[in-house]
């Protein structure tokens, strides 16, 4: 586990990621009590956003809450050697800019074939994440100076239903608000 300052001093050291087009880097299923599944493909669809995932059966789901990604080279950093990289259970983990300069809310993503809308509820860290990258990875991806970048990730809901498999483009559509959501 790495502390607030170096966890800071390592990502200002790392090129920028993308900000037009990026790319999937892993895929994670979310099966509930902790498990993750890792397959090299998935569909979405707008009712259920990923098929498999918890979301779709929960009882308290927010459709602003249906998909979530994260910056891949984030979670590679605050996992260091203790838990893989996917284990923050996220669907996504990307190669793409997720800062709030560069996708507001109401962006859309073309992700695979399927398309996604930013949503501008905040994806922030809990208890679970604390668990599995510790409280020092916990309070540097919700750092007041953090938070414009969304280190922790981002809300999307399924716009467009289609396919997504790991290695796949990620491309920005609509980098401003939408008309209709804000």
């Amino acid at each position: 586990m790495h502390a607030l300052e170096e966890l800071e001093r390592l990502w200002r050291a790392m090129p920028p990621a993308p900000r037009d087009r990026g790319s999937v880097r892993a895929i994670c299923v979310r099966k509930g009590n902790g498990i993750h599944q890792t397959p090299p493909r998935v569909t979405l669809s707008e009712r259920r956003g990923v098929e498999g995932d918890r979301w779709a059966d929960s009882v308290d789901r927010d459709p602003e809450a249906q998909v979530t990604l994260m910056a891949a080279r984030v979670a590679e950093l605050v996992a260091s050697e203790r838990t893989p990289f996917y284990g923050a259970g996220d669907n996504f983990y990307v190669d793409l800019d997720l800062a709030e300069d560069a996708l507001p809310p109401g962006t859309r993503l073309r992700i695979g074939t399927a398309v996604l809308e930013v949503s501008s509820k905040p994806h922030t860290g809990c208890k679970k994440f604390r668990e599995r990258f510790g409280v020092e990875a916990l309070r540097w991806v919700n750092h007041k100076m953090n938070r414009a970048l969304r280190l922790r990730g981002i809300n999307c809901r399924v716009v467009t239903a289609g396919e997504v498999s790991v290695g796949d483009e990620v491309t920005v559509l609509l980098s401003r608000p939408s008309p209709e959501r804000g």
